[in-house]
């Protein structure tokens, strides 16, 4: 059977995030890509001028049609927007067998924009959290889901991660891009204990969509059948792997005047040779 994703987010004309930047990465790691639209934004590698909400109502109508009719195998959650479409994602993926759900909890986009209110933070707490099997919020983020300060240390990260399972994901996810440092370092908190992971850290500037692109890598491996619930090192390991090289790649991308993208698609299409 095919693997198939589903991502439910926003979209960014600019194409390095949101709708855009995870059904690329799904493309890319072999998964048939599906998508419900949460909101419309304008916006660019310099940021974010504009962000239209799409009804609650009308994103459960684009969830419930497509999994009437679709096996879905792994879902990614992305910018959700506000806290009315963030109930009715829950309630949609509550009730339906559509794979494990990877949220990412978009609240503050690369170019420091914030992208959600209050309420649709304490809905993505209290609501969406305990429906979903890994989380993957960044510095800020999860912060702003706990009610603390930011973690400035990998230590702080590791105890916000075990902080957050007591929400009720399965399992955390917390990034620490924003931490600085020679290495991007990650921290996996599970039942079973915590796993730190490691990446040099790349010198560059394109780094728009990069927390869209690493959870719609992993739900795209959790819906081919790498790892998933329960054991989600594997799955995360790998995406870590593939946002590397896609964050390699994107140095030389050339797309914008900010915060470029990353290349989705490194090692299947690359720089062209200069003539």
């Amino acid at each position: 059977m095919t693997p198939v994703a589903l991502t439910v987010a926003g979209s960014d004309p600019s194409g390095g995030a949101g709708i855009q930047a995870d059904l690329k990465t799904f493309s890319a790691l072999g998964a048939y890509g599906t998508a419900v639209l949460t909101a419309l934004t304008a916006q660019n590698t310099r940021g974010v001028t504009g962000v239209h909400p799409v009804p609650a109502a009308f994103v459960g109508e684009q969830i419930r049609t497509l999994l009437d009719d679709v096996t879905v195998h792994a879902v990614k959650t992305g910018m959700l927007g506000t806290a009315g479409v963030v109930r009715e994602v829950a309630a949609c993926l509550a009730g339906r067998a559509a794979g494990p759900v990877v949220c990412d909890p978009v609240m503050v986009a690369t170019s420091g924009d914030r992208l959600v209110d209050d309420d649709a933070i304490a809905a993505v707490r209290t609501e969406l959290l305990p429906v979903v099997e890994l989380v993957t919020p960044n510095v800020p983020e999860a912060a702003a889901l706990l009610g603390v300060a930011p973690a400035g240390s990998v230590d702080e990260l590791a105890a916000q991660a075990q902080a957050l399972l007591e929400l009720g994901p399965g399992a955390v996810l917390a990034k620490g891009g924003h931490l600085g440092g020679p290495e991007s370092v990650d921290v996996l908190a599970t039942a079973d204990g915590v796993v730190v992971t490691r990446r040099p850290r790349v010198d560059t500037t394109a780094t728009h969509g990069t927390g869209c692109t690493l959870s719609s890598a992993i739900a795209a491996l959790a819906a081919r059948g790498v790892g998933g619930p329960g054991r989600w090192e594997p799955a995360v390991e790998q995406a870590r792997d593939y946002l590397q090289r896609a964050l390699e790649a994107g140095t030389w991308l050339g797309v914008g005047s900010g915060h470029g993208p990353v290349h989705h698609f490194a090692g299947i299409w690359d720089r062209p040779a200069q003539g």
